[in-house]
């Protein structure tokens, strides 16, 4: 599937929302880029196409709750692969393994469950964006801890001034770059 839009073509249709969820936070605002047809069918192909770039097949793709769901699993998919949710806590009925981390605004934890991965699988981390790198960090830690083999970090979204990327250790592949 090849793109219709360009990534400076998605990124018109993100709106920013100020003071959301507190002062002083701008919530990027996906909703009109999932609601054209073009845009997140061009958001799958663009986001599978530079993941295309990673050595070797990838087996899972792990995206955190709630907006990793968005687009995680139609991104395992284009890539062949299977789908792990990562969620918040109490969300998953068997025992689990998970990782806390800092947001822009609070704490917060993630779980997966501790059967998800078998030894050596190779895992692409997707969340809708990416900030401080808390949440991509935390989950990276599970997935290693579990045997994954982290191969890719990929977002939609990536607030640049904020260098999250600084504290994954893969490959980082975000679609649309945001300088403030």
């Amino acid at each position: 599937m090849s793109p219709e839009l360009t990534a400076a073509e998605l990124k018109g249709l993100i709106r920013g929302v100020p003071d959301f969820p507190q002062p002083g936070i701008e919530f990027k605002d996906t909703t009109p880029l999932l609601a054209s047809p073009a845009a997140l069918r061009s958001a799958i192909a663009l986001l599978s196409e530079a993941l295309g770039e990673v050595s070797g097949p990838v087996d899972l793709v792990v995206g955190a709750e709630a907006r990793g769901f968005v687009l995680g699993p139609a991104l395992a998919a284009a890539l062949g692969a299977g789908f792990i949710p990562a969620r918040r806590p109490g969300k998953l009925p068997l025992r689990t393994e998970s990782a806390e981390y800092e947001l822009e605004y609070g704490i917060d934890a993630l779980h997966v469950h501790s059967d998800a991965f078998e030894h050596g699988r190779r895992v692409v981390i997707h969340d809708d964006l990416i900030a401080t790198g808390g949440t991509a960090a935390a989950i990276g830690e599970v997935v290693e801890s579990l045997g994954g083999e982290i191969v890719a970090y990929s977002f939609l979204i990536e607030l640049a001034a904020l260098r999250g990327r600084d504290r994954l250790r893969a490959p980082v592949y975000s679609l649309i770059v945001c300088d403030d």
